[in-house]
């Protein structure tokens, strides 16, 4: 037989256990603060690339000697000292959330010391002008900060370590976009599958926090602003599915390559990559600063005010730039050096669409520009509908909802056919390199 719940019971039982009021305020001071070191690395990769651009607008060919050089300084530090900072940071989280992993073994991808060192060698990205976003090394930012909270909490309390991973990580990508809706469907598609309900409703809250300091610092605003979305009709339909079919497909053969380069299958480059790390790092720093200079600059850093500017019809893209732009964030990532792929992903999407509108319809370029991002997104992450709902938040895309998660979800099969989801393929590898070594390992491990 079912009773009703009890009110005043229940008010009692919660009120009564003081010492898990104070367990919550801890974790919610640490969203907060987890927040606030988001937002700060925010504004220094702001500032750090208006310095990189502010010295390839006024000596050009300098770019040719800086970014090569700033880069294999980058790559040496992380691979000689913090070889956990490597990489996105999405797969450092995972992989610390990895059941086959000893506890142990989780401070070789997240502590307090790496989410410092992620901030400085992630700014640094940016001061070289490389292909990198700062969402992924932001889950891991917040991700340190939130489990650090554990050695204040009570010994007896119900929050444990996975919680706050996922709490900390799935506040990063809040805080990152301004788009707390992604982080909460972020925490669940991608870090673990489901959220418990112990732990759920923390969880949120501290997701809310964090996207509640990132709107306090940048104000209630969309990544990308508010695209103007034409009518839509049947119209759509044909280019639609062309651009979900192609992104899905170009996001597969991304996704296979980078996880090929990143968990060091054996050939020639890979092998003098581990030989040479820092004259690897030297030459494709210097690979991408070409590929920038042939661009005019447009594939440089993360790509989000080029594709700004393209949504608001002010630039018009190469018809190369999606292949270039892919070509910059792969040799980035094969470097070794902090920066994420989630925002040059969206811009090599947006590449894609772009092209596409051109051949079908110039009226639809915005509508396509948003599906292409969604669906190059998803199909490199696997994960659609974080990445539907990252690009709808983005460009206040309420309208385009059922387009945006058509294209992500068939973009997402399509991918599925080629490759395995990249972060799950970089994590297993992490994972298996800390448990069968002594030493920290990842794909970003240049020692």
């Amino acid at each position: 037989m079912h009773h009703e719940p009890d009110f005043l019971q229940n008010l009692r039982a919660e009120l009564s256990g003081w010492r898990i009021w104070i367990d919550r305020a801890i974790v919610l001071a640490y969203a907060v603060v987890a927040g606030l070191l988001v937002v700060g690395f925010t504004f220094a990769a702001d500032w750090a690339f208006a310095g990189f651009e502010s010295l390839y607008q006024h000596t050009p060919w300098a770019v040719l000697l800086w970014t090569p050089a700033l880069t294999a300084v980058i790559a040496w530090i992380t691979g000689r000292w913090f070889p956990g900072a490597a990489g996105s940071g999405i797969p450092q989280i995972k992989a610390a959330l990895h059941p086959a992993l000893p506890p142990e073994r989780v401070g070789l991808f997240v502590s307090l010391r790496l989410t410092f060192v992620k901030i400085v060698l992630g700014v640094g990205g940016f001061a070289a002008g490389l292909s990198v976003g700062r969402e992924g090394p932001s889950v891991q930012v917040a991700a340190g900060v939130m489990q650090h909270a554990r050695r204040w909490l009570s010994p007896g309390t119900s929050i444990d370590a996975r919680a706050l991973l996922t709490a900390g990580g799935a506040a990063g990508i809040a805080a990152a976009f301004n788009a707390p809706l992604a982080g909460v469907v972020f925490a669940i598609e991608e870090l673990t599958g489901r959220l418990e309900a112990r732990s759920s409703g923390l969880i949120i809250t501290a997701i809310v926090l964090a996207g509640l300091v990132a709107v306090s610092a940048f104000g209630n605003l969309t990544y990308f602003g508010v695209i103007r979305v034409p009518a839509l009709g049947w119209d759509l339909l044909g280019p639609g599915l062309l651009v979900a079919l192609v992104s899905g497909a170009a996001g597969g053969l991304f996704s296979r390559l980078m996880a090929a380069s990143l968990t060091g299958v054996p050939d020639r480059f890979n092998l003098w990559r581990a030989r040479w790390p820092v004259w690897f790092a030297a030459c494709g720093g210097l690979v991408i600063a070409v590929i920038g200079l042939v661009t005019d600059g447009a594939t440089f850093g993360a790509g989000s005010e080029t594709v700004k500017r393209t949504l608001a019809g002010e630039v018009e893209l190469s018809p190369l730039y999606a292949l270039l732009k892919g070509v910059a964030t792969w040799i980035t990532a094969w470097c070794g050096v902090p920066g994420g792929i989630f925002a040059p992903s969206l811009s090599i999407g947006a590449g894609l669409g772009d092209v596409i509108s051109r051949l079908a319809d110039p009226r639809l370029a915005t509508a396509l520009i948003a599906m292409g991002m969604a669906g190059f997104l998803a199909a490199v992450t696997q994960a659609p509908l974080t990445a539907f709902i990252i690009v709808m938040e983005m460009v206040d895309g309420h309208s385009m909802v059922l387009s945006l998660m058509a294209a992500a979800m068939l973009a997402s099969i399509v991918s599925r056919m080629i490759s395995r989801p990249l972060y799950e393929a970089l994590a297993d590898h992490m994972v298996a390199k800390a448990v069968s070594s002594s030493g920290p390992a990842e794909p970003g491990d240049v020692r």
